[in-house]
């Protein structure tokens, strides 16, 4: 490890413990969960664990994932109903803390049925996103194959199960199943009925990862996810990929890479939408560095969490482009990605310019980075040591 990485890993668990005191995971401070955060964080927790061998990020990571079964599976104190949020008693609640799914833990309550739809508010209000339960999703994976503890699988699973039956739909009209983007936080009603560009394809990745997460577990008593893996297959199919905001890149390029790494664990049949995720990332790579003010403008004008899930995803071609050179000639719809790799590789450098922005002191003093430093810190981490997320 070079000096440069030292130093980087000391930073990434500073940040981290950082994050664990200022929510409440250690410490005195008040609980504030929140899930795509609180996702990311179990990854780096175990990541870290890797990186030191210290048992202590392993802890962390269990805890968390406990914590945010324990507030955000469960309705809010501001709220009517009490209890978890799936209606099953405690002990049932207790043994499946997912089948209800997960709420956001936004700083307001839903939006009331007879409350008008306000759409600046919207932003602020709990309820349920489907891409943000991808990502627990995600988050249970890895402790599952990081514990050998079937039951995170498990419990991922039945989300899965729950958010595609909840949050998917048959249009009146006929034609294929669409996705609401946002549900109440009981999934009885939806909130936003728009259909979020990615969801389909996070809600795909995520249960071809979770079919596979099973694998020397031994048995994992939960749906096998063959029928949600068909239905957003038909849905990811029919929906436009390309997008110019980082975040949507950076999604693009990480899920090409876990359907490398799923495919090079003999999950055939996606080598065809590998080649698509790349070539649909790669428009967004090309307006983001024409755009002089995209990585140009001062801290107070940006967002941190956004950007960082650009250099995720560029992080993720790295990776990738080192497993198809080193399957080259074994499998061809790993190695004959080189030349569409090759081409995303140059903006690589957007990496460097991304992180070394905000590793500057001033620049993480901004208005924007405070207002939104939880999500920034663990993303930066992510970032930075990309490996306890990346991996599957």
């Amino acid at each position: 490890m070079t000096t440069t990485e030292r130093e980087a890993a000391t930073f990434v668990r500073h940040l981290m413990a950082d994050f664990a005191e200022r929510t409440g995971l250690i410490g005195e401070q008040p609980l504030t969960r929140y899930l795509w955060t609180d996702a990311f964080a179990v990854c780096n927790f175990l990541e870290l664990e890797q990186q030191t061998g210290d048992a202590t990020y392993r802890r962390l990571a269990l805890r968390l994932v406990d914590q945010v079964h324990q507030v955000l599976g469960r309705h809010r104190a501001d709220a009517s109903g009490e209890g978890w949020i799936s209606g099953l008693g405690d002990a049932e609640g207790e043994r499946h803390p997912t089948k209800g799914g997960i709420r956001i833990g936004k700083a307001l309550n839903e939006r009331g049925p007879d409350e008008p739809f306000d759409d600046r508010l919207e932003w602020e209000r709990d309820g349920q996103y489907f891409h943000y339960l991808t990502k627990w999703m995600h988050a249970l994976a890895r402790v599952g194959r990081a514990t050998g503890e079937a039951h995170y699988v498990r419990w991922a699973r039945e989300l899965a199960e729950t958010a595609v039956e909840r949050f998917s739909y048959g249009p009146p009209s006929g034609g294929p199943r669409r996705m609401v983007w946002k549900m109440s936080i009981d999934l009885s009603r939806p909130l936003v009925d728009s259909q979020g560009q990615h969801d389909p394809l996070d809600g795909l990745v995520a249960c071809l990862e979770l079919r596979h997460a099973a694998s020397g577990l031994g048995e994992v008593a939960g749906p096998d996810l063959d029928r949600q893996i068909a239905d957003l297959a038909v849905m990811a199919e029919s929906q436009p990929l390309t997008t110019a905001d980082p975040l949507g890149i950076g999604g693009l390029l990480n899920a090409a890479h876990t359907l490398t790494q799923l495919t090079l664990e003999g999950v055939l049949g996606y080598g065809g939408l590998i080649n698509t995720l790349l070539d649909e990332a790669l428009p967004g790579l090309e307006y983001q560095s024409r755009d002089r003010d995209a990585l140009s403008m001062p801290a107070d004008y940006r967002l941190a969490f956004r950007e960082f899930g650009l250099s995720i995803g560029l992080r993720a071609v790295r990776r990738t482009r080192e497993l198809a050179a080193q399957y080259s000639g074994t499998l061809d719809s790993v190695s004959s990605l080189g030349p569409r790799l090759e081409r995303l590789m140059h903006y690589a450098p957007m990496i460097d310019a991304i992180e070394g922005f905000w590793l500057e002191p001033a620049n993480r003093s901004s208005r924007t980075w405070k207002e939104h430093e939880d999500i920034n810190s663990v993303m930066l981490a992510t970032s930075l040591a990309p490996e306890g997320y990346l991996g599957i």
